[in-house]
């Protein structure tokens, strides 16, 4: 079984629910249109042993990330995350300083956005500890930017250099407890203001969040805009110390991906660095509408077998 097989099964299996209103399953967050706004919901889990280990990470980082990967998913719908509820299952081992580390950690990254914690539930694990937080966000629905909207000649562009991450992760696996790409797997920064910029844009058609690597989520956008694409990896910029390999495949990155009107493209990226101060990276194209969309990847115009894959929950 594979996490997208997985998903598709479970798409297919709920057609017949009612949707009350809502968009359907297929985006960073489900959707709740209310008149000219909307309201946006999102989940995430995470788990002991496969999104992180409390040997090389603290309890304060941890209560920072669980709630940075849910504000992402906000981000990347292109409006503003405003309340979150979470769920915590703690081992008998786990002590009181470890919770009040972890709260102090989640409470600051939400009060650095502005964010309320409305509920959630506590409960006891008898295996390891797990995390699960809903993040809520609001905004106009005109603003609201999806996977699907990818449209033929789109460029396709990251908001960050990549791999950073994923190299923290590697460096922290051999023993290496700091530097940039360790600070960048342990407290990921959602890119909120971003993400809202960017959803007022009206030549920005796709958006999601990095979070399982580029070459897997940009798979995403792809299917559900029912588009071929091509990529240069030569054009993904690389995090400072990571390597190339970490910027296509690694995951927890928490960057935007996007795609963009073509003739509007140079525009945007010269507006986004005026307001932030670093650029917009086009990396590649959106092509044709296709019926069995696939991405082409090339490496300076010539064709790029990447043997290395994003990761995938259930992986074969």
């Amino acid at each position: 079984m594979k996490e997208f097989d997985l998903i598709a099964a479970i798409r297919q299996m709920t057609t017949t629910l009612p949707a009350n209103g809502f968009e359907g399953i297929g985006d960073d967050c489900a959707v709740l249109p209310l008149g000219e706004e909307a309201l946006v919901f999102t989940t995430d889990a995470l788990m002991e042993g496969v999104h992180f280990l409390r040997h090389t990470t603290s309890a304060y980082d941890l209560g920072h990330k669980a709630l940075a990967v849910n504000l992402s998913d906000v981000a990347a719908m292109g409006v503003t995350p405003v309340a979150v509820l979470l769920s915590l299952s703690l081992t008998a081992k786990a002590t009181e300083r470890w919770a009040h580390d972890f709260m102090e950690g989640f409470t600051d990254l939400a009060r650095q956005h502005g964010v309320a914690l409305i509920g959630g539930d506590t409960t006891r694990s008898e295996g390891g500890i797990s995390i699960a937080v809903t993040a809520i966000g609001r905004g106009a629905l005109r603003d609201l930017k999806r996977r699907k909207d990818a449209r033929e000649g789109d460029l396709i562009l990251v908001s960050a250099p990549l791999g950073g991450s994923a190299h923290g992760l590697q460096q922290l696996m051999e023993g290496i407890e700091e530097g940039h790409c360790v600070e960048a797997h342990r407290r990921p920064q959602p890119e909120i203001e971003a993400g809202c910029w960017l959803g007022k844009r009206e030549e920005v058609h796709a958006m999601m969040d990095l979070s399982d690597g580029i070459h897997s989520d940009l798979r995403h956008i792809v299917e559900a805009s029912g588009m071929d694409a091509e990529v240069d990896v030569a054009r993904i910029p690389v995090a400072e110390g990571a390597t190339r390999d970490e910027a296509i495949v690694g995951g927890e990155e928490y960057k935007l991906l996007l795609t963009a009107d073509g003739a509007s493209a140079e525009a945007l990226c010269r507006a986004f660095t005026e307001q932030f101060g670093r650029p917009l990276y086009p990396i590649g194209r959106i092509t044709n509408a296709s019926e069995s969309p696939s991405i082409a990847w090339f490496d300076g115009g010539e064709p790029f077998n990447c043997t290395k894959k994003g990761f995938e929950h259930f992986s074969e």
